[in-house]
């Protein structure tokens, strides 16, 4: 196992390890945003008759087909709102009223909207004679059936994410349940004897376990079901219980602290006690210390305890690998190149992460802005970014005005740009 590995390489490492969850069959609404296990086909023609398009008057289109020359005049023989059917003759010179979303009779092909039929006698409803001085085209105004979709057809394909619309076009469809990917139970662990419960007032040489509701927090944004265990002290024993517990009860387990090297820092020597450790290191910062490997079969992966650490690493290793055990095929949050606002330094190698707010310049196009405080103990500068602005391998200086790769944490991975 290589000492220290990129961020391309830990990525393709950890996502080999995952495979999609077993599926199951959630109601229809329950599936928003989840991804499709099965293709799903609609039971019935969709829509299921042809349905004027717009309020107006439903017609033979060659009826009014010399209106250029002269007006033509037909007189309204029937009304017919939404819901309702009407299904009597249509002789020549007649019309029926029409709404929108109602059943096209059977004998006409054409809408023409209200507001260009003029009212010769009447109200404009049934008895009114009305005048049209335009011809039109037939099958104007008129949604046509099975013009979404045909009965037996497939309607959203297997691994496609369902949204909000797709959620009313199964509906329509008459799909109510939908096969997916069960959401990843993912154990949290923060480990630390400094820890102490966000509700307590910490004594001095405590601090309060923030990290477990981040860490939670982004399990959830993920997509998973998100469980804080209670915090772990920094003994090998300790942690080592914990661990192979939760890798019995969930999905997926994340710890925080205790990654790097230190006389307290155990994770790595517990996932390899108890199973396959497959990482250690990542050149990135915040973030190198990350370890990763199975236990029991189970994903065991240890963030380092810094804040902003442990959010990088998270954001750029462990959701993908969610992402992928709920059946999503797009893994990275979109990139833009923006136009840094200030210089910056580089003397470490190492692939750095800048938390940073990403604007529109004035030009069209992205400026970035790194936020003055890049300390890695701080969660504060990252519920006020949006984006990570990437310093590549190396040590190449950056320039004001020069362009760099900006990771946008607000913009779901399936967003193209």
């Amino acid at each position: 196992m290589a000492d220290m590995i990129s961020v391309e390489e830990a990525r393709e490492l950890v996502l080999s390890a995952m495979k999609p969850m077993p599926v199951e069959t959630v109601p229809l609404l329950d599936a928003l945003g989840r991804v499709a296990a099965e293709d799903l086909a609609s039971d019935i023609d969709i829509a299921p008759f042809a349905h004027s398009a717009m309020d107006g008057y439903a017609l033979r289109a060659e009826e009014i087909a010399n209106a250029d020359d002269a007006p033509v005049q037909l007189r309204v023989i029937a009304e017919v709102a939404a819901g309702d059917v009407y299904d009597g003759p249509i002789a020549e010179g007649e019309c029926v009223r029409i709404m929108t979303g109602a059943c096209l009779p059977e004998a006409t092909d054409s809408v023409v909207k209200y507001e260009v039929v003029a009212v010769v006698e009447g109200d404009g409803k049934v008895g009114s004679l009305v005048s049209f001085d335009a011809p039109t085209a037939r099958g104007s105004n008129v949604r046509p059936a099975g013009d979404e979709a045909k009965a037996g057809e497939v309607v959203v394909r297997a691994g496609e994410v369902i949204g909000a619309a797709g959620v009313g076009f199964l509906a329509g469809c008459g799909v109510t349940e939908v096969p997916t990917y069960q959401r990843p139970r993912v154990a949290i662990i923060a480990t630390g004897s400094e820890l102490v419960g966000a509700d307590e007032v910490p004594a001095r040489g405590k601090i309060r376990n923030s990290n477990s509701y981040a860490m939670a927090a982004c399990a959830r944004e993920a997509g998973c079901v998100a469980t804080m265990l209670p915090a772990v002290p920094d003994t090998f024993e300790g942690l080592s219980a914990a661990v192979a517990d939760a890798a019995r009860s969930y999905d997926f387990v994340v710890t925080t602290g205790g990654a790097a090297n230190g006389d307290f820092d155990f994770i790595k020597q517990v996932i390899d006690a108890l199973g396959d450790l497959r990482m250690t290191t990542v050149n990135m910062r915040p973030g190198k210390a990350q370890a990763f490997g199975l236990v029991e079969g189970t994903p065991v992966f240890g963030l380092p305890g810094n804040p902003a650490a442990a959010y990088c690493g998270f954001e750029m290793l462990i959701r993908p690998m969610l992402r992928k055990m709920q059946g999503y095929s797009c893994f990275e949050h979109p990139h833009v190149m923006a136009a840094i606002t200030v210089d910056q330094r580089k003397r470490d190698p190492r692939r750095i992460f800048l938390r940073s707010t990403l604007t529109r310049s004035a030009d069209g196009g992205y400026q970035v802005t790194p936020a003055k405080n890049q300390s890695s103990g701080l969660f504060g500068v990252i519920q006020k970014s949006n984006c990570l602005a990437v310093l590549p391998d190396g040590t190449e200086d950056k320039h004001a005005g020069d362009l760099v790769e900006c990771i946008l944490l607000d913009v779901p991975e399936e967003v193209a740009l």
